[in-house]
C-alpha cells in the first residue's frame, strides 16, 4: 500500500509549541505555555484550563479532596488560599491532615528531619516522623488541650458528625484569632470540611479519650470495662446526608483532587449512592455526576495503588460526566507539594 502523507492541520490536529520561558510573564501564562508542550508540563498546562473553567462557572459547586501529608507538608495556606479564593466550597479530607494542620494553626512547628537520626531515637525524643519531616508530639498533646475545650462545651444531647465537630474548633479558631488556618478559614466562609474515616486520626483519639475520661470521672474507675463503656454519640451519616444535600442542590458539580484515598471516593460515591437510592427507594432525585475534574497523584493505574479509579473508569461507574458530553477532566502525575501550588498560583493571578 503507498502511503499518502499527510499534514496535521488538514486532520484537524492540535499543533505543539517550544516553549519559551522568556515569553511567559506570570505562572499562569506559564501554564497556559505548557499545555501546548508534552507529557507532564502538557498535563500540568491542561489541568490549569480546567481549573480555569471550573472556577469560572458559576453554577459549579467545587468539592476539594485532600489526603497525605498535606498539613506537615506545609501546604495548608494553598487550601486556606482556595477557601478564601471560592475555589474550595467543599472540603473532604483525611482526620489526620486536619490534625496537623490545627497544630500547625496554634503555633506548633514542624522541622525538617536529620536522616542520622535513628527511628527509636525519635521516638524517644516525643518527634513523630513523616517521612522528611517532623511533627512533635508536645504540638499533637497542645492541639488536644484546644480539641477538649470546645467538646467540653459541645451538645452531646444529640449525635453528632465530623463536619458540625470541624465547624466548632474552626469556630475556636476564628475567636481566638488563630487565622489563617484550614478549620478557621473553613468556618469564616461557610465551608463544611468532613472527615469520613474520622476515627483514623488524632482528631478521633482526642473525641475518644474525652468521651472515656467522661466515663471514668462518672463512675470512679479506670478499668477497662468503664474507659470503653460509652461511645460517642457520633454519626458519620450525617455527613454523608449533608453533603449529597449540598452536591443535590448544585446545577454542576466539580472535584480537586490531591491524592486519593477515602477522602476522594467518598466524594464521588455521591453519585452512584443516588443511582441506588433513585433504584431501590423509587424515588426521583436527579442524578450528580461531577463536570470538572482536577486530580494530582503521583501513582498511575497499572500498579494498583492509584487510590481510586481514573475519570474515564468513573463514567461506568456514573460518577463523572462523558467527555462526549461536555465533562471535563485532567489527571496530574506528579507530587502535590510540586503541581498544587503552582496551580493554585496561576489561577489566582488569572483571577486578578
Amino acid at each position: 500500500m503507498k502511503r499518502r502523507l499527510h499534514d496535521g492541520r488538514e486532520d484537524g490536529l492540535e499543533p505543539l509549541e517550544t516553549l519559551d520561558l522568556r515569553k511567559a510573564e506570570s505562572f499562569s501564562d506559564l501554564l497556559d505555555r505548557m499545555s501546548r508542550t508534552s507529557f507532564g508540563g502538557r498535563a500540568l498546562g491542561e489541568a490549569y484550563h480546567v481549573f480555569r473553567e471550573m472556577a469560572g462557572d458559576p453554577s459549579c459547586l467545587i468539592v476539594v479532596t485532600v489526603s497525605g501529608a498535606m498539613t506537615i507538608a506545609k501546604m495548608g495556606k494553598v487550601l486556606c488560599d482556595m477557601i478564601d479564593e471560592g475555589l474550595a466550597h467543599i472540603i473532604v479530607s483525611t482526620g489526620a491532615l486536619m490534625a496537623h494542620g490545627l497544630s500547625e494553626a496554634i503555633g506548633g512547628v514542624h522541622y525538617k528531619h536529620d536522616e542520622t537520626k535513628d527511628d527509636v531515637e525519635l521516638f524517644e525524643k516525643g518527634y513523630n516522623r513523616v517521612y522528611d519531616t517532623l511533627e512533635m508530639e508536645a504540638n499533637l498533646c497542645a492541639a488536644e488541650r484546644l480539641v477538649s475545650e470546645v467538646l467540653d462545651g459541645h451538645d452531646w444531647s444529640c449525635p453528632t458528625s465530623s463536619h458540625e465537630f470541624n465547624r466548632e474548633i474552626g469556630r475556636r479558631l476564628f475567636e481566638l484569632g488563630q487565622m489563617p488556618s484550614i478549620l478557621g478559614n473553613a468556618y469564616a466562609k461557610g465551608v463544611p470540611v468532613y472527615v469520613p474515616a474520622f476515627t483514623d486520626s488524632e482528631l478521633g483519639l482526642d473525641v475518644a479519650t474525652h468521651a472515656m475520661k467522661k466515663s471514668m470521672n462518672a463512675r470512679g474507675s479506670s478499668s477497662t470495662d468503664v474507659l470503653f463503656s460509652e461511645a460517642p454519640p457520633f454519626n458519620p451519616f450525617l455527613d454523608l446526608f449533608d453533603y449529597t444535600r449540598r452536591i443535590l442542590a448544585a446545577e454542576n458539580q466539580g472535584i480537586f483532587t490531591i491524592g486519593g484515598g477515602v477522602p476522594r471516593n467518598w466524594a464521588q460515591q455521591v453519585g452512584p449512592f443516588v443511582d441506588i437510592t433513585n433504584m431501590r427507594l423509587g424515588t426521583e432525585s436527579p442524578e450528580p455526576r461531577f463536570r470538572y475534574g482536577i486530580r494530582i497523584c503521583p501513582e498511575p493505574a497499572h500498579w494498583g495503588g492509584l487510590s481510586g479509579c481514573t475519570y474515564r473508569e468513573g463514567v461506568s461507574w456514573g460518577k463523572f460526566v462523558p467527555r462526549e458530553e461536555g465533562g471535563r477532566f485532567a489527571e496530574v502525575h506528579c507530587d502535590a507539594t510540586i503541581a498544587w501550588p503552582i496551580l493554585v498560583r496561576a489561577l489566582l493571578e488569572a483571577k486578578r
